[in-house]
């Protein structure tokens, strides 16, 4: 498990593969504390560190994994959104995020409020009855605080801090952004659907 707090960012140094996708990541990590099979959210997806040396880790990637977030859009020199996994004591400053992807969502618009951005995101149209103004959301594996919501659509702020120390800074109308959804929203909806008398 995750806090959707990132602590790192990364760039994508080498692809490899296909089907089944190695992706070798620059991190400022101390890999001396990251051993074979350490967990570790790439924009929010968990991964397992299979290789590393000495600034990097190597990770892989499923053919399911590519097809259900935006990992398959990476590059050479893509950032990423690096977090360790949560230990039993770590201050939780954000939400319990468990790194499993539940769809992409594409952002719509970017525009000024005051020193912060307010982004804008489509979410994709099986996720919307999940989000919920003052709700949270992990994007890219950032725990952020959803402002509003308007069917599929919903909009964050995000503080100059944000946007320097994570990928906020690149985004662009159009990019395309990991998403998962609150997990107490998951199991709420479930116990809606199903019938309890």
């Amino acid at each position: 498990m995750f806090t959707g707090i990132v602590t790192d960012l990364g760039e994508v140094l080498e692809i490899s593969g296909k089907g089944d996708v190695l992706f070798k990541i620059r991190t400022s990590f101390d890999i001396k504390q990251m051993p074979v099979g350490t967990s570790i959210a790439n924009n929010g997806v968990c991964l397992t560190v299979i290789d590393s040396g000495s600034d990097w880790f190597l990770v892989q990637a499923s053919e399911e994994t590519l097809n259900k977030t935006n990992l398959s859009y990476w590059k050479i020199g893509s950032r990423v959104n690096l977090e360790r996994a949560l230990k039993i004591g770590d201050e939780l400053g954000g939400h319990i995020v468990y790194g499993h992807v539940d769809g992409v969502a594409k952002v719509v618009s970017i525009c000024p409020e005051n020193d912060s951005l307010r982004f804008t995101f489509d979410a994709p149209q099986h996720l919307k009855y999940f989000v919920a103004s003052k709700g949270s959301v992990a994007i890219d594996g950032v725990s952020l605080t959803i402002n509003e919501v308007n069917d599929t659509y919903f909009g964050i702020n995000i503080i100059p801090h944000t946007k320097k120390v994570t990928t906020f800074g690149s985004y662009v109308i159009g990019s395309l952004v990991n998403m998962e959804i609150d997990m107490l929203a998951r199991y709420v909806a479930r116990l809606l659907e199903n019938d309890w008398k």
